[in-house]
């Protein structure tokens, strides 16, 4: 398939799906005959040529898909039928569609688990195959945890429509943590040989784009991209020729992608100057002051311990609070980080050893830094994660002898 009819299909779809999924009030039946009607596009536009409303033809296909399965079943016919009568909503909804099927994709009663493969398959357009193998699971075993999750959805009896008012806040804030996750489990995966899954980042970057045209005004949203584009921005940096771990304080960072940083800080002054501030604008922030330090010696680690202050007040979160510690190191000596890990929970035992071990480093005892390097190497999933942390501790203790 051309990129250029993959894009048009992958922006097309998730309006359609929400237009079905109002139209006949199923939304699973409706995906899955969506998925049917792409795949139909595919075939028939690769011959062809796309027309002249992509939309509408993947409307016409799609409805015609929805009803002949739902023929099997009488008792459903009469109510599809008459559905089908019902006016089609215009271009002016599309919009709307879009947002609305984010909002449902990333509903708070579904787990995470759940909500990410829904997204990237209902309105990211991937393929159940292409999930599965991001997340290193047989297809089988995503396939069941897409239909669970639209059964879950089905079974709780939300219209597709967009939440009242007083409601929107709180699915944006499902949205947006949904997104943030995926970009996270593309940036830095969590398991198996690969470092990074660019499908995935990429992934997410381009929906949080789709979120903030469609809610330009919401800062958070706005600061989530603008995040998620500063990070990416020290993408290529990050892993040697070989695909080893390259740590922030040793990246060479003329690599850096200054367009991304210059787009992700220009995102996060505007929505500074709206006000409120919120978890996602505060770590944008935080990206922002490395990417604008040439030098690992020049970046502004009080002003860093500072934000990272604010943002564990605003979220409680311990991950913060282990992020923290490294900056109170790097602002007032490793003792200051140390004493902020005493009695820290909630974070996985690898990451808590491996920042105690940088820590250690940094105070001039190697022997406890290396064994602590060995520690955190047992106990991540991530080959790549793995390899850093044993080359830490082999240079330690060649260093001892």
């Amino acid at each position: 398939m051309s990129n250029g009819l993959e894009d048009v299909l992958r922006e097309a779809a998730p309006g359609v799906v929400a237009v079905l999924a109002r139209r006949y009030g199923d939304f699973g039946a409706a995906e899955d005959a969506v998925q049917e009607a792409l795949i139909a596009a595919t075939d028939n536009w690769g011959r062809s040529g796309v027309p002249e409303n992509p939309r509408a033809w993947l409307t016409r296909t799609a409805s015609r898909k929805f009803l002949d399965a739902a023929r099997s079943d009488q008792a459903r016919r009469r109510r599809e039928v008459l559905a089908a009568m019902r006016e089609v909503p215009g271009e002016a909804r599309e919009r709307d569609d879009t947002l609305t099927l984010l909002l449902l994709c990333c509903h708070p009663s579904l787990t995470p688990a759940s909500a990410i493969p829904l997204t990237l398959r209902a309105v990211g357009g991937l393929t159940t195959a292409e999930i599965a193998n991001a997340f290193l699971v047989p297809e089988a075993t995503m396939a069941q945890r897409i239909s669970r999750a639209k059964a879950r959805i089905k079974s709780s009896g939300t219209p597709l429509r967009m939440p009242d008012p007083a409601e929107r806040p709180e699915r944006l804030r499902s949205v947006r943590h949904v997104l943030y996750l995926i970009f996270n489990e593309g940036y830095a995966v969590s398991t198996g040989p690969h470092l990074q899954r660019l499908e995935l980042s990429a992934e997410a970057i381009r929906l949080t784009r789709m979120l903030h045209r469609l809610v330009p005004s919401d800062g958070e949203t706005a600061g989530l991209l603008a995040l998620m584009l500063l990070t990416d921005a020290r993408r290529d940096a990050r892993t040697g020729p070989n695909g080893e771990l390259i740590p922030l304080d040793e990246q060479d960072r003329s690599r850096w992608d200054r367009t991304l940083i210059a787009e992700g800080t220009g995102l996060l002054d505007a929505a500074f100057s709206r006000g409120a501030v919120g978890e996602y604008q505060l770590q944008a922030a935080i990206a922002a002051l490395h990417a604008r330090a040439a030098r690992p010696e020049q970046t502004d680690w009080p002003q860093i311990l500072a934000l990272y202050g604010v943002l564990e007040k605003i979220t409680g979160n311990p991950v913060v609070r282990l992020n923290r510690a490294v900056a109170a190191a790097m602002a007032a000596g490793p003792d200051e980080g140390l004493a902020l890990l005493d009695g820290l929970e909630g974070v996985p035992r690898f990451r808590v050893d491996a920042v105690r071990a940088h820590l250690y480093e940094m105070a001039g005892d190697p022997r406890a830094a290396a064994e602590l390097y060995r520690s955190a190497a047992a106990g991540t999933d991530s080959l790549p994660q793995q390899r850093y942390l044993i080359t830490r501790a082999a240079r330690l203790n060649q260093a001892t002898r």
